[in-house]
């Protein structure tokens, strides 16, 4: 059996206004990468804040790698790496600075030198914060993280905000990590970058895990390997009247209709007579396999970016 990394019980955290952490569970193995995956208000990033010892939960149990807060504080804090959301920095330190200046908090540090290789920021190793892209901010907060040559590293929603090329050379440090042995826990919204990276993940709403498992486990379990799409210009219409005649489940997202089947080839010439006499006005038509948006959609009935 492989040895827990990260273990919680029953945790959970209220706000004046809001329950933001409603009773997770949660395990993580040692050496997988592990997502938790939910639209923005779910939960994900309290949760991770607890975990990490900056917020007090108001019940529950934690351990990390094998240890709690309450008496190993010093030691977990030495062998976890934390990104942020966002982090801030002097204007004009260098990378190489910050990762020397970081390094010397902690007993044992990576070299400034192997960290700025790793993220691929060796040509700007001595130019001033202030003057990196988004891209490259990110990924010097990754080699933050990983100043300490953590065992486990944390990791909240590190590439939101990025273009598609940056996310992709954020992908690549995260799969190097996993491929040096360490355990990475990450946040995101982002279904693609979920099924990834992630061995296994969470899905999160409103303060409570829903699901766990592989992501081909997830979508497995929908029975519902497909999703032919139905493209407008402009809003959807409403599908109502349409899904009655079809005698199928049709939903309205922004621009298009999906209609989920089992079975694409034996839908789709019922389906496009039906359009035809109904004169409905798509513009185009497609068939797509399922995906976590939409083992999340028929969960919550919501979707991931809501």
């Amino acid at each position: 059996m492989v040895p827990s990394a990260l273990r919680i019980r029953g945790l959970r955290k209220a706000f004046p206004k809001v329950v933001a952490v409603d009773g997770v569970d949660l395990d993580v193995a040692r050496g997988e990468v592990f997502g938790l995956l939910g639209p923005n208000g779910a939960g994900k990033t309290t949760t991770l804040e607890i975990i990490e010892g900056i917020t007090r939960a108001d019940s529950g149990d934690i351990e990390i790698l094998g240890l709690t807060w309450a008496e190993h504080g010093r030691e977990i804090r030495a062998r976890i790496g934390v990104q942020l959301q966002s982090t801030s920095l002097f204007n004009k330190i260098t990378p190489w600075e910050a990762l020397e200046l970081y390094g010397a908090y902690y007993p044992k540090s990576r070299s400034a030198a192997d960290l700025l290789a790793l993220v691929k920021l060796e040509e700007k190793a001595d130019a001033y914060h202030i003057t990196l892209s988004g891209g490259q901010q990110q990924r010097l907060a990754l080699a933050l993280a990983l100043v300490n040559d953590p065992e486990l590293v944390f990791l909240d929603e590190p590439t939101t905000g990025l273009d598609p090329q940056a996310r992709r050379s954020l992908w690549d440090v995260v799969r190097r990590m996993k491929g040096e042995g360490r355990t990475v826990v990450l946040t995101t919204h982002y279904m693609d970058e979920a099924e990834a990276l992630c061995d296994r993940l969470a899905i999160m709403d409103h303060g409570q895990v829903i699901a766990t498992g592989t992501p081909a486990s997830l979508i497995a379990d929908l029975a519902i390997p497909s999703v032919v799409e139905l493209t407008f210009e402009g809003a959807a219409p409403d599908p109502a009247a349409f899904a009655a005649k079809l005698d199928q489940a049709v939903e309205r997202r922004l621009d298009l209709w999906e209609i989920p089947t089992p079975d694409p080839k034996a839908l789709l010439p019922r389906l496009l007579e039906a359009a035809e006499a109904a004169a409905v006005p798509f513009q185009q038509v497609h068939v797509r396999r399922a995906t976590l948006e939409d083992v999340f959609l028929h969960r919550t009935g919501r979707s991931l970016r809501e």
